[in-house]
């Protein structure tokens, strides 16, 4: 077998046994797995059968298929990070918000608080 193929299908293998252990310890959620499933299959497919990257490479009209495949990787990581920053901005807007209503509900507390305070010594 060529190094290649090995290469492939052990990449391949490991990535989705690892994703699917971390599904099952629920260390990752299904949405961010399909992605990556989605990957570790595409490895597998090309593992397979090269000539199906070698063809999409003269499809587009790249003359290295190795750079297609360097394009796409890229190109794969881009909309991760992207996606990412996404995520981590709506949770900052989300913990901002818990952070105002904490406030609120505290200051509530203390002003309820005083007047109870007032009401005892009143009597």
């Amino acid at each position: 077998m060529k190094a290649n193929l090995i290469l492939g299908l052990v990449g391949s293998l490991v990535t989705l046994v690892v994703l699917f252990e971390m599904m099952r310890r629920h260390r990752l959620r299904e949405k961010y797995a399909v992605l990556w499933v989605l990957v570790a299959l595409a490895t597998l497919v090309v593992a397979l059968f090269p000539p199906v990257l070698t063809n999409l490479a003269e499809l587009v009209g790249v003359q290295v298929p190795a750079n297609l495949l360097f394009f796409l990787a890229s190109m794969l990581l881009l909309m991760v990070s992207v996606q990412h920053s996404h995520e981590l901005s709506r949770l900052e807007n989300h913990g901002r918000t818990l952070a105002e209503e904490v406030a609120l509900i505290r200051l509530e507390l203390e002003v309820l608080t005083e007047e109870q305070r007032r009401a005892q010594s009143d009597e």
